[in-house]
């Protein structure tokens, strides 16, 4: 039986145990919800065993990681799939239109939390295992599962898992989708990622609020200072001012801006979609290099004072800003966050205390275009799709990838099944079937070619 065959045989069975796993509220945020995400844990762990592979459910000090394997053989390569199970919260629930943990199809979308980001994808792959070894029993392949559930409270606990089991974990390719598409009908495949460092800073200008009538002009707003703090991170260039920033940004070559022109991007569109008008940012780039290849600064939230109904005369003695960078190779997120610290700290006015906290942290990550992983992974999606894939880079960070690359000197391949419309962490998050689909089929071609790696 043709691998096409067996898909088309197994579709409805595919869709629903997707749908059972979608059932489970797998929050990680929320502690109530520890209970589900072993449940999920469990349910994954039954789905392997009917795979054939070993799995075992490892504790960490949060929530569980699920491991299977198949080992064939020590000269085999070896695939390391890797994908989380845990979910962001569904608030707020009165935006659905439909129950997020009883998924529903409508319009040919699956609409459920977590759908796309990740569990349509990482099932994907454990029913695109299911094709390859019905077609190949006999696959001289090993495949590695190692599936989180803390990646939406940023895997606090994976790395050092990684650190500890890398001689197990060792692999030749590692094998993820937890993204979008270039676009609907435009298959592709990521190979650069943004690094991140994402920092609180908290200024005080007093021992507590004040009357505005008392101290108006006689004495420091902690949310003044604040606001002018972040008004001069920017120049009117859109730069960043942070000494030293750019030293280690990596140029791109004209080869690789040649090929990012190339691409079916519309700057008009993209802005669109999300109701945008004008163009941010630094200028000089085009859109996709800002986005995709250039760094960045922004101020992801901002508080202080009264910000409850009607009026309240204070002048605030604190505010707070959560601030994120954006990087690119060959910033270091460490490095970053001391100089964007020691910059805030000398932008504030005598007499004004800063306190700048490190939230988290991860590098950018590059695969060479001629990585053969990479180009297998092509010939799968070119199969699938009967179009060429296009090869893009990502303004978005996975921390792990860098992770990966180091601790287990494996390339990474991003073949991700999602689309930039599927409303990830909001409302109505959604899934195409047919997405979920081709994804099965991409991945079983993959991991087929990847067989052939010496």
């Amino acid at each position: 039986m043709s691998i096409e065959t067996y898909l088309e045989q197994n579709r409805e069975r595919h869709l629903e145990e997707l749908l059972e796993l979608l059932r489970i509220p797998s929050v990680s945020a929320i502690s109530e919800y520890k209970e589900e995400l072993h449940r999920a844990a469990d349910y994954l762990r039954d789905r392997f065993g009917d795979l054939g592979l070993s799995c075992e459910i490892i504790p960490t000090a949060g929530h569980p990681i699920v491991l299977a394997e198949r080992r064939v053989s020590e000269d085999a390569p070896t695939v390391l799939i890797y994908g989380h199970y845990d979910v962001q919260p569904a608030e707020p629930f009165e935006e659905w239109e439909s129950e997020p943990f009883e998924p529903a199809i409508r319009d040919g979308k699956i609409y459920a939390r977590g759908a796309s980001d990740d569990k349509g994808q990482l099932y994907a792959h454990m029913k695109g295992v299911e094709a390859a070894l019905q077609e190949h029993p006999d696959l001289p392949l090993n495949i590695v599962f190692l599936l989180e559930g803390e990646e939406e409270v940023s895997s606090p606990n994976l790395v050092p898992f990684v650190e500890e089991h890398r001689d197990r974990l060792k692999a030749n390719v590692v094998l993820i989708s937890d993204g979008s598409m270039l676009g609907p009908d435009k298959p592709s495949l990521t190979y650069g990622l943004r690094g991140i460092s994402y920092v609180e800073v908290n200024v005080r200008a007093a021992g507590r609020d004040l009357h505005s009538g008392a101290y108006g002009g006689g004495v420091a707003n902690a949310i003044n200072v604040l606001a002018t703090m972040i008004s001069k991170l920017h120049d009117e260039d859109g730069r960043i001012t942070i000494p030293g920033f750019y030293d280690d940004v990596r140029e791109i070559s004209e080869e690789e801006r040649k090929s990012l022109e190339g691409l079916p991007f519309d700057p008009e569109s993209y802005l669109a979609n999300v109701g945008v008008k004008a163009q941010g940012g630094e200028r000089g780039y085009p859109l996709i290099e800002r986005i995709w290849t250039r760094p960045s600064l922004d101020v992801n939230g901002i508080g202080g004072g009264f910000q409850g109904e009607g009026a309240k005369t204070v002048i605030a003695a604190q505010a707070t800003a959560k601030i994120s960078c954006r990087l690119v190779p060959d910033q270091d997120p460490e490095k970053v966050t001391e100089a964007l610290s020691a910059h805030l700290k000398s932008l504030a006015p005598e007499g004004v205390e800063v306190e700048v906290k490190d939230l988290s942290g991860g590098h950018p990550a590059v695969v060479p275009l001629d990585s053969p992983a990479l180009q297998l992974a092509g010939e799968a999606l070119e199969e699938v799709w009967g179009k060429k894939p296009y090869f893009v880079r990502t303004g978005g960070s996975i921390p792990i990838v860098s992770a990966f690359q180091q601790l287990l000197d494996a390339d990474v391949v991003l073949l991700d099944m999602g689309l930039e419309t599927d409303q990830v962490h909001a409302p109505n998050e959604h899934f195409g079937v047919d997405n979920y689909y081709r994804g099965i089929h991409a991945s079983t071609q993959t991991l087929v070619r990847l067989a052939s790696l010496s």
